[in-house]
This record gives C-alpha cells, sequence and structure tokens, in this order.
C-alpha cells in the first residue's frame, strides 16, 4: 500500500501505483483541499489499474480525522466511552451514527476502508492512542466497536481494528521508538485480546498488527511474528480476514533490519498488505525487489505448519 505525495498523481506516482505489487493508496491530509479536488483524485486513482486498487484513510475520528472542510466533524472516540457510563444505549447508538456518517461520506469518494475502529485500551498510558480509543473496559470497547462498525459497513465500507494485539499499555510511540510490552500473555489476552477476539468472532475484514515488542512472546515486534500472526492471530483465533502491517516506514519495524528485510519478515509473519508511507525512496527499492509473483502455501498447509511450531 503506497501512498502520494500532493493533491493529485505525477508521472512517479502513476508508475508506482500501477506496479504489479502495489495494491492499495492511503490517503493522508496532504492529498485532501475540498471535495471536488478529493472526488478527481479518487477518480484518477480508481482508473490506474484494471484490478481496482483499494483507497484507505486513516478517519477514526478526533485526533485523527485526515479530511476536515467539507466534511461531518468526528469526536474522538473516547468521549463515547464517557457517554457510555451515563447512558450505554446512547453511547451505541451514537457510536454507530458515527461510524455511519464516516462510511457515507468516504465512499461517496469510493474510498473502500477506514482504517478504525481503534480496539486499543485507554489504559491512561499511552498518549499516542488516549481518547482515540473507546474505553479501558474491554466490555465497553466490544459495544461501542461493533455498533461503531456496524455503522461503517451499512454504508459500504470495510473496517480495520487496530492495532494487534493491543497499543494501550505502553508509553512509548511506535512512529518514533520500538515500545516494549513486558506484561505475561495471560495479562495480554484477559485485558487487550478480548475486544480483538469479539470482532474477529463478528468477522471483522481486516486488523492492523502493531509495532510493539511482547516480550512474554516473542522478540520480533507482533508486526514481523509468525508467533503473533500465523500462530495466534490465524490458528488459535481462526482469523480469516485480512492483517494489514501498520506503516513499515515507522519507527518501530526496523528492528526488522532494513526496508527490503523487514517487508520480507512481515511477509513470512503472514501480512496480506504492507503500507509504506512517506518515505518514496524506501518504496521504490522494496517495490525493485520484491519477486512480483511470491511463492504461496495454500491456508491449510500454513496451519499444518504452524500447529506443529506452536506444538514445538
Amino acid at each position: 500500500m503506497a501512498d502520494i505525495g500532493g493533491l493529485g498523481l505525477t508521472a512517479e506516482d502513476r508508475d508506482v501505483l500501477t506496479h504489479p505489487l502495489v495494491g492499495g493508496v492511503i490517503l493522508f491530509a496532504r492529498n485532501y483541499s475540498d471535495p471536488e479536488q478529493l472526488r478527481a483524485l479518487c477518480a484518477d486513482l480508481l482508473a490506474l489499474k484494471r484490478s481496482r486498487l483499494l483507497l484507505a484513510v486513516d478517519h477514526e475520528g478526533g485526533r485523527v480525522q485526515r479530511f476536515r472542510v467539507g466534511f461531518t466533524r468526528i469526536p474522538a472516540m473516547g468521549t463515547l466511552g464517557k457517554l457510555h457510563q451515563e447512558s450505554p444505549s446512547r453511547a451505541v447508538e451514537e457510536a454507530r451514527s458515527q461510524g455511519l456518517t464516516i462510511g457515507r461520506e468516504l465512499s461517496a469518494y469510493g474510498i473502500d476502508l477506514c482504517f478504525a475502529p481503534v480496539l486499543d485500551r485507554d489504559t491512561g498510558v499511552s498518549q499516542i492512542i488516549g481518547d482515540r480509543a473507546f474505553s479501558e473496559d474491554p466490555a465497553v470497547i466490544i459495544g461501542l466497536s461493533r455498533a461503531f462498525r456496524a455503522g461503517l459497513n451499512q454504508a459500504g465500507l470495510a473496517a480495520t481494528g487496530k492495532h494487534f494485539p493491543g497499543h494501550g499499555a505502553v508509553a512509548a510511540d511506535s512512529h518514533t521508538e520500538l515500545p516494549v510490552d513486558r506484561r505475561s500473555f495471560a495479562e495480554i489476552e484477559a485485558k487487550d485480546l478480548a475486544a480483538f477476539r469479539a470482532l474477529i468472532e463478528d468477522g471483522i475484514e481486516s486488523l492492523m498488527m502493531a509495532h510493539i515488542r511482547y516480550t512474554a512472546i516473542d522478540e520480533k515486534p507482533a508486526s514481523l511474528s509468525r508467533r503473533w500472526i500465523r500462530g495466534l492471530l490465524r490458528v488459535q483465533l481462526g482469523y480469516n480476514g485480512a492483517v494489514i502491517c501498520d506503516d513499515l516506514s515507522m519507527a518501530g519495524a526496523k528492528a526488522g533490519g532494513e526496508i527490503v528485510e523487514r517487508a520480507l519478515m512481515a511477509l513470512d509473519a503472514g501480512c496480506d498488505m504492507l503500507p509504506v508511507c512517506n518515505d518514496r525512496e524506501s518504496l521504490l527499492k522494496l517495490l525493485a525487489a520484491l519477486p512480483v509473483k511470491p511463492r504461496r502455501l495454500s491456508s491449510a498447509r500454513l496451519q499444518k505448519l504452524y500447529r506443529r511450531e506452536l506444538a514445538a
């Protein structure tokens, strides 16, 4: 998944986006000036390839809303958690309404995927998560995120739960460093995985991995970890939707080495799509290095291999 630098497509953008390994585009605030410009840009993007590019955007509300002028201002999801303390039914209805609003407004431009809802817990530790999360309480997160996703889906948008297996218990920001979570797996499972498990059971379309190292499970970040993705997420939790790596240009991913090395590690771990943002040089290097038709194993074969690995 690639990005672009401005309000329209350059010749280099067109070359990059028509490469056979590029399957999607993530849009940022720099790609938006007004509704007419966005409509023209999305039309250009969707006309580039016979195999349609997936268009995605971070549009959670609050601090993370890429398109503002001409769009409904969406409140931070933490406000819905506070509303839930007063009236659970009103909070659930509001979550559905906000998801529906986002879905209707984005789908009108041909955008497919909203990188939301945030399923992390607001533990008071992480400033980068904070009020982006619905609540600290897993039960509240489950109820509100289900309603939010239902609103997105009603308008034709797919959802992405993030950041698996949970970003809320670390102070460090994975944009700038690799956070380390030293909690036991039992604590992570009891507190952080509950919302992901519930949305997986509902059939959520995609999940985004966290660039966080959970030392009780693996020395590798979860985003680059076969234990987390092929083992726990695919086999133990039975997830069969799309697994999206968090941006490979982030500092938290650099524990995997240079861009080609970390991309191959993410693919081997089980990620289906690799966003590479704000670093065109690395993106070009990666496209030149990766095979256009990588060898793939069947889902049944992968499950057999990683059940054996888990048993070991």
